[in-house]
């Protein structure tokens, strides 16, 4: 499995707290069945944004870590105006392995009503827009025909796989069902803050989803299409088709 989300360097942001618990936090991963996993460390208003020190430390893991796992980096992009304006002028600064793909967060307190105007010129500049787990926010769950359009306009949205197994409560699981039935969930991914509530594994929500949606789902949101991303290649835009009635997933791809 491939991991696009998570918060495994430590002292970056609000995720690991130290060497020792991010290198606990990759073997995790590891054991259960990520072969790829991406450092993605806050970048809002609360944690500077430090490429350099970022590359260090991931460097250093992977060092420790050797073939056990490998180590990717981007960001959890808060969507704030300084961030954008400096996206633009520079696509690759906040990407996944700098290549284009870019987590989009968004406050629990407001939603830009010129979102889609911000995503277009995002996309223009060569970003591919991954809207990272509307499923958790309540001003998303409000209306789930806005996250339909922007899927229909080119982004993506990855949801929590905590949220399917109902680690952030009844809400954002219900809502993760319903992204699923649409075919609007285009990955799953741990969001992994530390080892216990919000740890690396990946290993339970494949079973749940293979089991619920088919072997076929569960790879594509978990291996294929998160691999794709770390090696910067295009997905189909728009929606997937709703797994109850999926066949291929080739079809998705260009």
């Amino acid at each position: 499995m491939v991991d696009i989300h998570s918060h495994i360097l430590w002292g970056m942001d609000d995720g690991s707290r130290s060497l020792e618990m991010s290198v606990a936090m990759l073997e995790m991963a590891a054991s259960t069945g990520t072969t790829d996993i991406v450092a993605t460390p806050h970048a809002d208003k609360d944690y500077e944004y430090q490429p350099d020190l970022i590359a260090e430390r991931r460097a250093e893991l992977q060092a420790l870590l050797g073939d056990k796992i490998r180590i990717h980096t981007g960001c959890d992009f808060h969507l704030k105006y300084d961030n954008i304006a400096e996206a633009i002028l520079d696509p690759r600064k906040y990407s996944i392995n700098g290549l284009g793909w870019v987590l989009v967060e968004f406050s629990d307190m407001m939603i830009f009503p010129n979102t889609e105007e911000i995503f277009a010129r995002m996309q223009h500049a060569g970003m591919g827009i991954i809207v990272t787990h509307p499923e958790r926010n309540w001003l998303l769950r409000k209306d789930i025909d806005r996250l339909q359009r922007w899927v229909d306009s080119g982004a993506y949205l990855q949801v929590t796989g905590g949220s399917l197994l109902g680690t952030f409560g009844s809400d954002p699981r219900k809502f993760s069902e319903d992204l699923m039935a649409r075919g609007l969930v285009h990955f799953l991914a741990s969001d992994a803050h530390d080892l216990d509530r919000r740890p690396t594994r990946l290993d339970q929500v494949r079973i749940l989803v293979a089991e619920r949606y088919g072997e076929e789902y569960a790879e594509a949101l978990l291996t294929t299409h998160p691999k794709a991303v770390i090696e910067g290649r295009a997905l189909h835009p728009g929606a997937l088709e709703p797994p109850a009635k999926a066949k291929s997933w080739f079809q998705f791809w260009r």
